[in-house]
């Protein structure tokens, strides 16, 4: 379905069921140069067992029109934006990658808006390797091979999907592919931009649940452990999987925040 947001259309995903905005609703967040079909696995479950589920795509990206917000902080300004016009009160946000940034973000700046948070695949600050941030500045289809291939654990190449008929690896370079020119550049330079006050962090009140990979070869396992301890009552949950947990281990993922979420 379509929300307007500062303005502009914003597409979400509804996990396959009409909007009900009287139920607990949760918002998911997309990474680089991704979209809303990330999460469909854990969102259209959640869609079916008691949940409203918002999955958008960020302005610029999917069938979201608009200009990329290029830093964190807008990002998070569109998200709390999109709480608004959804017409909802509070929801629980689940962001993965540069969406955990943004998921963090939105707490930090609109924290009455915010009911629970997970983030998934994260750290802070998230630094980019300049290789990285130069094949994506040029448009070089490196780049996105960079994405695919370190987004996943070295054993995806290696073993079967866990999702039926995908192949992990070249599902996420087709979805890369199809973000416009200049998406993932803008999206890593966010990432490698964000600084967050850690003294602010500190100061959240808010239940949290920070969900690691331990094959992660973008955002170390270590580097998620780290921000938990700077968050107060936060819970981490390890998954034997790399980045792309949503893929890799979609149903232990699906778990951790049934049990969190409630």
């Amino acid at each position: 379905m379509q929300f307007i947001v500062q303005g502009y259309p914003a597409f979400a995903y509804t996990g396959g069921r009409p909007y009900l905005p009287q139920e607990p609703a949760i918002v998911f967040v997309h990474g680089a140069a991704f979209d809303h079909s990330v999460w469909q696995w854990q969102s259209r479950y959640l869609a079916h067992h008691g949940f409203t589920v918002i999955a958008p795509d960020l302005p610029g990206h999917g069938r979201s029109p608009g200009a990329v917000r290029e830093d964190i902080g807008a990002m998070a300004d569109w998200i709390a934006a999109l709480i608004d016009a959804a017409g909802l009160a509070r929801a629980a946000l689940v962001g993965h990658s540069m969406g955990s940034l943004v998921a963090l973000e939105t707490t930090l700046r609109h924290p009455a808006k915010v009911a629970k948070l997970a983030l998934v695949g994260t750290a802070a600050p998230m630094a980019v390797g300049e290789p990285f941030l130069a094949a994506a500045g040029d448009d070089d289809p490196a780049g996105l091979d960079m994405e695919a291939t370190w987004g996943h654990s070295r054993a995806v190449a290696l073993s079967g999907s866990p999702v039926p008929g995908t192949f992990l690896y070249g599902a996420s370079r087709a979805l890369n592919g199809r973000s416009k020119p200049g998406v993932l550049n803008a999206d890593l330079r966010a990432c490698n931009a964000w600084q967050p006050s850690m003294e602010n962090v500190r100061a959240l009140d808010v239940p949290t649940l920070v969900v690691v990979g331990r094959r992660d070869q973008m955002t170390p396992q270590k580097a998620g452990v780290a921000l938990a301890k700077e968050i107060r009552g936060a819970k981490v949950v390890t998954l034997d999987a790399g980045h792309s947990m949503m893929s890799e281990a979609p149903r232990e993922l699906l778990a951790a925040l049934k049990a969190f979420l409630g």
